[in-house]
C-alpha cells in the first residue's frame, strides 16, 4: 500500500486530525530540520508513523466540546441552512435548533454560528 506523508506549513491540530482520519502515515512541518524530515521518512518507510510532536500534543489535549447532535446542527448552519430548515431535516423544533446554536456558540466562545463553524472546522471537530 502507498504511504502518504504530508509536509506542510499548516501547524494546526485540526488539519492533523483530518489528515490522520484520511490515513496518512506522516504529518510534518516543512520548517523542521532536514535531519528530522529524513528520519521521519525512514520511519514511515519501515511501516511506522511520523507526526510532528508539538502538533500531536495539541491534537491530543484539545478535546472536542461538542456532542454529536451539536455537530450535526453546526454542520448544517455552516453550510448556510436556516434554523427552520435544520429543524425539519433533523426532526427538531425551531426552538430546539436555536437552543443548540446558542449552546454551541457559548461552548466555543465565539459571537455567531459562522465563527463557530469556522473554529470547529479549524480544530478538526467537523
Amino acid at each position: 500500500p502507498m504511504k502518504v506523508v504530508i509536509v506542510t506549513t499548516f501547524a494546526r491540530a485540526g488539519f492533523l486530525r483530518r489528515a490522520l482520519d484520511a490515513g496518512v502515515s506522516g504529518y510534518l512541518l516543512k520548517d523542521a530540520p532536514a535531519e528530522k524530515l529524513a528520519e521521519a521518512l525512514r520511519i514511515v518507510h519501515r511501516g511506522g508513523r511520523a507526526i510532528d510532536p508539538q502538533l500531536a500534543l495539541e491534537a491530543w489535549t484539545e478535546a472536542d466540546p461538542l456532542n454529536d447532535r451539536e455537530r450535526q446542527v453546526l454542520r448544517l448552519a455552516g453550510e448556510g441552512v436556516a434554523a427552520t430548515e435544520i429543524a425539519q431535516r433533523l426532526n427538531l423544533t425551531h426552538g430546539t435548533v436555536r437552543n443548540y446554536l446558542s449552546e454551541i456558540i457559548g461552548k466555543l466562545g465565539v459571537s455567531n454560528r459562522i465563527e463557530a463553524y469556522r473554529l470547529a472546522r479549524q480544530k478538526g471537530w467537523l
